[in-house]
């Protein structure tokens, strides 16, 4: 296993994070994610630990608070020890009926963050992410209910998710102001068939020395090998039943067409060359996996060994990238003025 620093922190976190939505399910939406007993995650939390993750995810609105209660009655199971592991979970999403059930408000925030603690069965967070866009809370008075519990020792680390980079930019900048916890880490949708992110997100990311985690790295499955133009909804998949999240199909089987002798000659599945595609990016601090039995798990786990040639990464790199967009196509053809002369790009006129 590798590991990098949580952003601009020295918390060092497995670059694989083993995300835990898969664990108890219930009805509706989580029956369709992943249905783990307890006993079937102590068996998947112990196969990461063995193979060095030390970083697991998870959020109170996961199977309505029971992902939480598996993950630390797993811990407690394994007899492992609180310092070797890093936790990570989310406010945000409905907990309840009531007005204030949801958001990323003060009052929620901190009736939240005390309900995951008893969940979790630990007296801190290491980091406590907001789970999603809140378009009613002001910024500041998230920032500060955060703060808050950092000060607390409740949290250690902050970060946020599915925000846009002009929001994040936003509250990076009134943490620094007002001297308040700043995010450490974005937690959002990445994979060879989205690479949306690489846009505004990246470059904010890599100017502020924010970490990345990547939340469904194989596209919601579709990147797993299970699917293909001739079988688009094969059975028993989650995509099958929750076409989620969104991709460019066309785009995504012509990413699998090119994908194919390459996972032929290292002998592995397209999941596998994906998640390493995705190891690649400095950019990246640590890759969500989550897996509904132990041989899903094993493969991804593997992604770790396996290191894609120049050309390989390079052939992946052209047939998934993002089609030009104003002001991304402005930026180097006006950015070469800046350059010295051997720098610039040759033109026909030179």
């Amino acid at each position: 296993m590798e590991y990098k620093t949580l952003g601009n922190t020295g918390l060092l976190v497995s670059t694989l994070c083993f995300g835990t939505m898969t664990f108890h399910g219930g009805d509706g939406f989580w029956k369709v994610v992943g249905t783990a007993s307890q006993a079937e995650a102590d068996e998947l939390m112990k196969a990461s630990i063995d193979a060095g993750i030390n970083f697991f995810d998870t959020a109170d609105v996961y199977s309505e608070g029971e992902s939480e209660k598996a993950l630390g009655q797993s811990l407690k199971n394994l007899n492992i020890a609180r310092k070797d592991v890093i936790i990570a979970t989310k406010v945000y999403g409905r907990v309840g009926p009531g007005r204030n059930d949801v958001g990323a408000s003060r009052g929620h925030i901190m009736d939240a963050v005390n309900a995951s603690l008893r969940r979790l069965q630990t007296d801190h967070i290491d980091l406590y992410q907001i789970h999603g866009n809140d378009t009613v809370t002001p910024v500041e008075e998230t920032l500060r209910a955060l703060d808050t519990l950092v000060q607390q020792g409740k949290v250690r680390y902050i970060g946020v998710s599915n925000w846009q980079a002009w929001k994040i930019a936003k509250a990076l900048g009134i943490s620094e102001f007002k001297n308040l916890a700043r995010f450490d880490s974005l937690q959002a949708y990445y994979s060879i068939a989205g690479r949306d992110l690489e846009r505004d997100l990246v470059p904010l990311l890599e100017a502020e020395k924010t970490g990345l985690l990547v939340w469904s790295p194989l596209a919601g499955g579709i990147l797993s090998g299970k699917f293909s133009r001739e079988n688009q909804k094969p059975a028993g998949t989650r995509r099958s039943e929750f076409d989620f999240p969104l991709v460019d199909k066309e785009r995504t089987w012509k990413i699998l067409d090119a994908m194919a002798p390459i996972a032929k000659a290292h002998d592995c599945s397209p999941a596998r060359i994906s998640l390493a595609w995705l190891l690649s990016k400095p950019v990246v601090t640590s890759i969500i996996i989550g897996a509904k039995r132990l041989d899903q798990l094993t493969d991804n786990l593997a992604a770790i060994e396996l290191k894609l040639t120049p050309d390989e990464l390079k052939q992946l790199d052209q047939v998934s990238a993002l089609p030009p967009e104003y002001p991304g196509w402005m930026l180097p053809f006006q950015g070469a003025a800046r350059l010295a002369p051997a720098e610039r790009p040759v033109t026909k006129s030179e």
